[in-house]
Parts: C-alpha cells; structure tokens; sequence
C-alpha cells in the first residue's frame, strides 16, 4: 500500500498565495490515482481558524474513509488554551491520527507537544530550518514521534538539511518524510544514515505532483522492504498507537505568559534564528 503522509485539503481564509487560499483535490486526487497512490493523509491549508479548517478536512475525510485520513492543523499562539478541546473534538468526533503545526504560524508549544502525548499521536511539525528544535523535542517529550518534513527545509536550505540527518540519525522519536526534497543526494544520506524506518513518503499536494514525488523514492532503488516502509508502513506504524481517548499526565496553565518570536537566547543579547 502507498500512502501520502503529507496533503493540504480545502479552503483558507486569506489571498497571500495558494497556501492559504485554496487547496483543491481534484486534480491532485486524478494524478493520485494514476501513481499507484492508495491513501492520503490530508489536513488543512493555512487559515486564521483551525478549528473552522479542521472541520472541512473532516467533511473530506469522511466522505472517502477508504481513501483519506486526517490530520488536525495546530496554530500554537491563535489555538493557545484551547488545543487539549481541538485535539479531542478531532480524535474523538473527527477521528483524526495526527497533528500539523507549522512554524510559519509560530513555534510548536508544549500545549501541543501534551495534547499529542494524551492521544499517542504523530505530529508533523515543519520547523522551516529551524532544525535545532529537533534535540528539544525528542528529549522532552521521547514518546512522541514528530515528523519533520522535508528533511526539515522546504526552503532547500542545504545546511539545515544536512543537520537535521544527525537528529534524525540519533532521536528514536524524530522522523522526516521526503516531499519537496530535491537534494536527492541528503534523500539518500537520510535513508543510509538513520535507515528506511525514519523515512515517510510525502507529496507536499496538491502544489507538487504527487507522481513526481513518487518517483524520487522509487529512484532510490531501495529493497522491497524498505521501500514499502517508506511508502506506508511507517506511516501505519505511527498511527497504529493512536488512542481513541486521550490521558492527559500534566495540565499546564493557561495563565502563563505568551511565548512570542522576540523571546531569544536569554545569554545572547540579539540571538537572530538560527538552525
């Protein structure tokens, strides 16, 4: 079975670009099927709402089961105090298998991190380079598999890439998936370095062709087995260990103050972003 661990589906609420205005299956779904892909994970485009987007990727879900599974879409500050009732209501009504968050909306909270831990769910987190997060989150929460797509650049930032290998080569939590990667020769570094396990297929759809990205993981000549690894079962390993009710282990306090991006390296007087 191929699976696409990364779609955007549906409407968003703003005209910067196509991320964030309208994420439309028709297409991607016709050249879907003429891969050979099975089954897609999809979760929304950008919106000033996830609780509104998330809906409309459960009415797609639900529409194909056989075809679809879905992921929650997380903003870290707009959602803050109200994700432990998000991820819920998407488990256990939606019957989603995972989350997004994207640090385009802002870095990931330990909010997020706690809710994902509850349900035992996969979060796929792209950090934009911004790699280092890697060695906090597999050290804080080890029991939560965070997916960093891209090998943990779509900006194609060659040295973020290749430092994200050591993450994902050392943290038995830290995962990547291979959409948008054109550095074939770090595609192949990931795979020799950290093994087939740590390497989920992905598309990035509908704005990549999904039998172009395909292509890349067959090009990888890798062996049967590995290769169905990469194209599905560690997918379906990941969300094999969803929970159907949450346990939450610790509540943190809404009353703590907002992280926001100004907030650097306390030793450092203009700490400026890097990997």
């Amino acid at each position: 079975m191929i699976i696409d661990c990364h779609c955007h589906a549906g409407a968003g609420d703003g005209l910067a670009g196509p991320w964030d205005t309208r994420a439309s299956l028709e297409q991607h779904l016709r050249r879907a099927a003429k891969a050979g892909i099975d089954r897609i994970v999809l979760f929304a485009a950008f919106h000033s709402d996830y609780a509104v987007a998330n809906a409309e990727v459960a009415r797609i879900v639900a529409s194909r089961p056989d075809k679809f599974y879905g992921f929650a879409f997380i903003h870290p500050v707009h959602d803050r105090a109200r994700v432990a009732g998000m991820v819920k209501t998407a488990v256990e009504r939606y019957g989603f298998l995972g989350l997004k968050v994207h640090r385009y909306d802002a870095r990931i909270s330990r909010e997020i991190c706690e809710a994902a831990r509850a349900y035992c769910l996969p979060v796929l987190y792209d950090v934009m380079g911004e790699i280092s997060v890697c060695e906090l989150l597999a050290g804080e929460y080890p029991d939560v598999a965070f997916i960093i797509p891209h090998l943990g650049s779509f900006a194609d930032d060659w040295k973020a890439q290749l430092a994200f290998l050591d993450h994902l080569t050392r943290h038995p939590n830290i995962f990547t998936d291979t959409a948008g990667v054109r550095r074939f020769d770090l595609l192949e570094q990931a795979l020799a370095r950290a093994g087939a396990d740590k390497v989920l297929f992905g598309s990035d759809g509908p704005w990549l062709h999904p039998g172009v990205e395909l292509a890349k993981v067959r090009a990888l000549e890798l062996t049967p087995d590995d290769e169905a690894k990469v194209l599905g079962r560690n997918l379906l390993r990941l969300i094999s260990r969803v929970r159907k009710r949450g346990v939450m282990r610790t509540h943190l306090a809404t009353t703590r103050p907002l992280p926001t991006d100004a907030r650097h390296d306390p030793w450092v007087a203009a700490s400026p972003v890097v990997a």
